[in-house]
């Protein structure tokens, strides 16, 4: 069995990946050569998705999709003011109220390290408590426009300058957790089932599911999956949040409900894990996910969709928290869905 230790450090291989949306190429390389421990048919395809492919499809089973998504929130170069300072805006879901002095890494023709613009308390008068707009913050990246102008251009990416770090009772902090640790619990999984007989099945890495799920439609097009799981992560419960809409962390993964999933195969995930004594949480949505399972399920000719989510914190932010034990309880439920529960699903 894969250890502690390992699992950590192909979580901050993935995490500290660079992969912003629209420019995940760094990142695909990083679970490329990854992947490439467990199947030698791997490879990024033509929307940049990182695909594995396992066995033989087989006419006894429904053929398996396991996606998580690659891309990790971030911002985008807009303008160089004439001062030197960049301008930008979001690439995915992004609270404004947390930029303020962040440590940002702009991947012009280098990398380039800066920090958003902040404004000293003691300078801040009246407007203290005033939120400004994205397109009204600005980078320093301690140049002149000239330089700035020969170094970065509009649309390069701009990353958080986030380490990975362990923290107490087995938990981690980094940037990208949302979803690199999904692609974890994948590996995980892999690891589980080395030298084992499954029926076949593909491993997606997606693209773009941060700009709406972009990756996971053309993926799903040309795998055509019976059964496809969106591992993803979702909201862990913290101050100030409503805790029945949560998970908690330590809890194990959480499974999705909803109209917009195949319940059949949510209760086979749930029979697993009460048969294999695995923990795990359930998450009832009323629609839609806003995973890459509302593609899978209307893609071609459609297929059982579900999500299977691991409970984090601060999300979308340079310091999401996970607890490892989420990780590889979800990795543990992937496994034995991948040997035998597809079999039965109906």
């Amino acid at each position: 069995c894969i250890r502690d230790r390992d699992i950590k450090e192909i979580l901050s291989d993935l995490s500290q990946a660079y992969g912003v949306s629209g420019s995940e190429g760094n990142a695909a390389e990083v679970a490329l050569n990854i992947l490439r421990n467990y199947t030698a048919n791997c490879y990024i395809d033509k929307s940049g998705n990182v695909i594995g492919e396992f066995g033989e499809r087989r006419a006894d089973c429904p053929y398996l999709m396991i996606d998580s998504h690659i891309d990790q929130v971030g911002l985008i170069v807009t303008s160089i003011t004439e001062k030197g300072f960049i301008r930008f805006g979001n690439v995915g879901g992004i609270d404004r109220r947390l930029l303020s002095a962040q440590s940002v890494i702009i991947h012009g023709r280098k990398k380039l390290r800066g920090a958003v613009c902040s404004v000293p308390p003691h300078l801040s008068g009246g407007d203290r408590d005033k939120v400004l707009k994205i397109e009204d913050m600005a980078i320093d990246a301690g140049l002149d426009y000239e330089k700035a102008k020969s170094l970065i251009s509009p649309g390069d990416a701009i990353s958080f300058d986030t380490r990975f770090r362990e923290l107490l009772n087995n938990e981690v902090t980094g940037c990208a957790l949302d979803d690199r640790c999904g692609a974890a619990s994948v590996f995980y999984a892999l690891e589980l089932l080395k030298d084992i007989e499954t029926p076949g099945f593909t491993v997606v890495f997606s693209v773009q599911e941060e700009l709406g799920e972009r990756g996971a439609k053309t993926a799903a097009f040309n795998v055509e999956p019976d059964i496809a799981l969106a591992v993803d992560v979702s909201f862990a419960y913290t101050q100030g949040d409503c805790e029945y809409k949560c998970g908690k962390l330590g809890m194990g993964p959480m499974i999705g409900i909803s109209p917009s999933l195949s319940r059949a195969l949510s209760d086979k995930l749930i029979d697993i894990c009460k048969d294999k004594e695995i923990p795990y949480q359930t998450e009832v949505m009323n629609g839609l996910t806003s995973t890459n399972a509302d593609q899978f399920s209307v893609n071609k000719n459609g297929c059982m969709a579900g999500t299977v989510s691991i409970p984090l914190k601060y999300m979308h932010t340079p310091s999401e928290i996970i607890k490892i034990d989420d990780l590889e309880y979800t990795g543990r439920l992937l496994a034995e869905f991948i040997k035998g529960g597809i079999l039965n699903a109906e």
